[in-house]
Protein backbone atom coordinates (compact mmCIF):
# COMPACT_ATOMS: atom_id res chain seq x y z
CA UNK A 1 0.00 0.00 0.00
CA UNK A 2 3.12 2.53 1.07
CA UNK A 3 5.11 1.66 -2.14
CA UNK A 4 1.52 2.21 -4.65
CA UNK A 5 0.80 5.31 -2.72
CA UNK A 6 4.58 6.69 -3.04
CA UNK A 7 4.56 5.56 -7.23
CA UNK A 8 1.33 7.39 -7.50
CA UNK A 9 2.67 10.66 -5.72
CA UNK A 10 5.86 10.25 -7.86
CA UNK A 11 3.15 10.32 -10.87
CA UNK A 12 1.10 12.71 -10.34
CA UNK A 13 4.08 15.38 -9.47
CA UNK A 14 5.98 14.31 -12.75
CA UNK A 15 2.94 15.63 -14.61
CA UNK A 16 3.56 19.61 -14.11
CA UNK A 17 7.52 19.01 -13.78
CA UNK A 18 7.70 17.83 -17.08
CA UNK A 19 5.43 20.11 -18.56
CA UNK A 20 7.53 22.88 -17.20
CA UNK A 21 10.86 21.34 -17.69
CA UNK A 22 9.65 21.06 -21.55
CA UNK A 23 9.06 24.52 -21.92
CA UNK A 24 11.90 25.68 -20.37
CA UNK A 25 13.95 23.92 -23.28
CA UNK A 26 13.70 26.35 -25.29
CA UNK A 27 12.44 24.47 -28.52
CA UNK A 28 9.21 22.89 -29.99
CA UNK A 29 10.87 19.70 -30.22
CA UNK A 30 11.78 19.29 -26.51
CA UNK A 31 8.43 20.39 -25.46
CA UNK A 32 6.46 18.33 -27.12
CA UNK A 33 8.96 15.61 -26.22
CA UNK A 34 8.21 16.35 -22.51
CA UNK A 35 4.25 16.52 -23.02
CA UNK A 36 4.59 12.90 -24.01
CA UNK A 37 6.48 12.43 -21.12
CA UNK A 38 3.96 13.78 -19.10
CA UNK A 39 1.47 11.97 -21.21
CA UNK A 40 3.02 9.01 -20.24
CA UNK A 41 3.07 10.02 -16.22
CA UNK A 42 -1.00 10.53 -16.70
CA UNK A 43 -1.12 6.82 -18.33
CA UNK A 44 0.77 5.43 -15.32
CA UNK A 45 -1.26 6.97 -12.76
CA UNK A 46 -4.48 5.79 -14.53
CA UNK A 47 -3.40 2.26 -14.18
CA UNK A 48 -2.03 3.02 -10.44
CA UNK A 49 -5.49 3.77 -9.55
CA UNK A 50 -6.71 1.00 -11.35
CA UNK A 51 -4.51 -1.16 -8.48
CA UNK A 52 -5.64 0.60 -6.16
CA UNK A 53 -9.63 -0.08 -6.55
CA UNK A 54 -8.48 -3.59 -6.62
CA UNK A 55 -6.93 -3.37 -3.04
CA UNK A 56 -9.57 -4.26 0.10
CA UNK A 57 -8.67 -1.03 1.78
CA UNK A 58 -9.55 1.43 -0.74
CA UNK A 59 -12.21 -0.09 -2.23
CA UNK A 60 -14.83 2.31 -0.47
CA UNK A 61 -12.76 5.65 -1.90
CA UNK A 62 -14.34 7.63 -4.60
CA UNK A 63 -12.22 7.59 -7.97
CA UNK A 64 -14.54 9.41 -10.24
CA UNK A 65 -13.49 12.95 -9.72
CA UNK A 66 -9.39 12.22 -10.22
CA UNK A 67 -10.50 9.68 -12.87
CA UNK A 68 -12.29 12.88 -14.69
CA UNK A 69 -9.11 14.90 -14.09
CA UNK A 70 -6.82 13.00 -15.09
CA UNK A 71 -9.49 12.77 -18.82
CA UNK A 72 -8.88 16.08 -18.99
CA UNK A 73 -5.73 16.35 -18.52
CA UNK A 74 -4.42 14.00 -21.42
CA UNK A 75 -7.23 15.32 -23.66
CA UNK A 76 -5.31 18.74 -22.93
CA UNK A 77 -1.84 17.51 -23.44
CA UNK A 78 -2.88 15.74 -26.48
CA UNK A 79 -4.59 18.33 -28.03
CA UNK A 80 -1.33 20.58 -27.30
CA UNK A 81 1.27 18.05 -28.81
CA UNK A 82 -1.35 17.65 -31.90
CA UNK A 83 -1.11 21.90 -32.39
CA UNK A 84 2.67 21.95 -31.72
CA UNK A 85 3.61 19.31 -34.03
CA UNK A 86 1.39 21.02 -36.88
CA UNK A 87 3.75 23.15 -39.09
CA UNK A 88 5.11 26.56 -38.25
CA UNK A 89 3.27 29.38 -40.13
CA UNK A 90 5.07 31.81 -41.63
CA UNK A 91 4.55 35.46 -42.68
CA UNK A 92 4.86 34.00 -46.49
CA UNK A 93 2.28 31.45 -45.82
Amino acid sequence: MYGLTSQMRRAAVSIPSNIAEGRNRGTRKDFVQFLRISSGSVAELQTQIEIAKQLPKTSTFSYEETENTLNEISKMLSSMIRKLNLPKLTAES
